[in-house]
């Protein structure tokens, strides 16, 4: 795995998630990786696919190496972003789950659920997920039966 200098991660939220995702960028620009908010950007209500979107292209396209998403349950921005045939975000609420999901499943972004974990499980949660290589091996083989033809 990349050290956190050399790591582009872009992040999204929805209202709901937009306090945590304000930790988790402090957070991880103090480690030195380099972020992009796609929003949104208050706590005024909003809808998470037109952050989801815009962040699930942006890591397809290799603009970045990582995302993160989070919403109040992390599932409707998770499902978002895994419309995109080139993402595999995982939801995750505990620390073994986060590890599991880059050794086993190489996911390329982390879904944080803002109303079920706290601050300081969700930091431990990002730096768990972006100091975990991908395990390659037998998951290789299931991993790239994911996307759909």
């Amino acid at each position: 795995m990349k050290p956190f200098t050399e790591l582009r991660i872009a992040i999204a939220s929805d209202h709901a998630g937009y306090d945590l995702k304000q930790s988790v960028i402090n957070h991880l620009q103090s480690k030195g990786a380099a972020i992009y908010d796609f929003g949104c950007y208050s706590t005024e209500s909003c809808d998470y696919p037109d952050f989801a979107h815009p962040l699930a292209l942006a890591v397809e396209n290799g603009e970045y190496d990582f995302g993160i998403t989070i919403c109040s349950t992390g599932n409707g921005i998770c499902m978002t972003a895994n419309k995109h045939q080139g993402i595999r975000a995982a939801l995750c609420w505990d620390i073994p789950l986060a590890q599991l999901a880059r050794q086993h499943n190489n996911a390329n972004v982390l879904g944080l659920p803002a109303k079920f974990v706290t601050q300081d499980l969700a930091l431990q949660m990002v730096d768990t997920f972006f100091t975990t290589d991908f395990e390659g091996g037998r998951h290789e083989r299931r991993i790239n039966k994911i996307p759909v033809c």
